[in-house]
């Protein structure tokens, strides 16, 4: 098992992964959130994540289903990590918040479709 540190921009909120393979399978989202936020997310069980400074400088949205929460620095706007709706067992986390890690330096991220679950929970919801 492997701990690494994160932070936001600011370091207001500060936070450690314990990985046990690596950042292991690496993902983006086309949903209409994540495509707006950019970021390459690697995911972990929920108690492998610990916020460990400025939990109380996160400010939490939630949208759609209302299950998956997305959690931002309050003071400098960065997402940091959420409890993901496809597995809310699981935190996906920012991998640009990781300390020496270069989100640019990863190829080929796959992409999901988290567009489509949304047209489809927005249908389920209009019936």
């Amino acid at each position: 098992m492997e701990t690494k540190k994160g932070s936001c921009h600011c370091g207001a909120v500060e936070f450690e992964v314990d990985l046990e393979n690596g950042f292991g399978e690496l993902r983006r989202c086309n949903c209409s959130l994540c495509r707006r936020k950019g970021a390459i997310i690697a995911s972990v069980p929920l108690n492998r994540l610990r916020v460990t400074k400025g939990a109380d400088m996160l400010t939490l949205y939630q949208w759609n289903t209302m299950t998956a929460k997305h959690y931002f620095c309050s003071v400098c706007g960065i997402y940091t990590h959420h409890q993901r709706r496809s597995n809310p067992n699981l935190f996906g986390f920012n991998l640009a918040c990781i300390e020496g890690v270069d989100p640019f330096s990863f190829c080929d991220v796959e992409v999901s479709d988290g567009a489509s679950h949304s047209l489809v929970d927005d249908a389920a919801e209009k019936n």
